[in-house]
């Protein structure tokens, strides 16, 4: 490993004499980003390893303590976002957990199951909700439905597109629940 500037300590050939200097330093300023001491001390662990690894081939031309920071700086930022990640599916998880829970109470009879359903097309705009019943409650085409209301094809189809948006949102606790009970294809 090469250094091409001068620094504090510089790589050549004294690798354990770096690691002893800057190791806790980096861990100490990775500790305060990502918070769990082992956390930190994994990511500072894994760039010594790397630059262990690449020491023939690496070389540096900054100075080290700013290249070493740089490092533990860029990893930390990897670990945060892989952290937000697993966060957010783990919140997605959970909403699922708890709709399924409620899933046990939500149809205990045919009625509850159309009392969702009609509740949530109640929840849309007269217009949008008309259009919707005539074209699948109804089964009416797009161009029919046009003709009795004297609106556009055009009109109908982003009425729909509102309608089915509308729908999948207020009923995506329940969605794959009804499709079986319905036996929706």
């Amino acid at each position: 490993m090469k250094v091409s500037s001068t620094s504090d300590h510089q790589l050549n050939g004294n690798f354990d004499a770096v690691y002893v200097t800057y190791y806790p330093r980096m861990v100490r300023f990775a500790r305060d980003y990502v918070l769990l001491e082992e956390d930190a001390e994994n990511i500072v662990q894994d760039i010594f390893v790397m630059l262990w690894e690449k020491r023939d081939v690496l070389d540096i031309k900054v100075s080290l303590v700013p290249y070493l920071f740089t490092l533990v700086k860029n990893r930390c930022l990897d670990f945060l976002r892989h952290k937000t990640a697993e966060e957010a599916f783990a919140k997605e998880y959970e909403a699922k957990q708890m709709a399924l829970e409620q899933l046990n109470y939500a149809f205990s009879s045919d009625e509850d199951i159309e009392e969702i359903l009609n509740a949530a097309l109640n929840s849309l705009p007269e217009r949008c909700r008309e259009i919707f019943i005539k074209s699948r409650v109804e089964g009416k085409k797009y161009r029919e439905i046009a003709g009795e209301l004297n609106i556009s094809v055009n009109t109908v189809e982003t009425q729909m597109s509102v309608a089915l948006r509308k729908l999948q949102i207020s009923l995506k606790d329940y969605l794959p629940l009804l499709l079986f009970l319905l036996d929706v294809k």
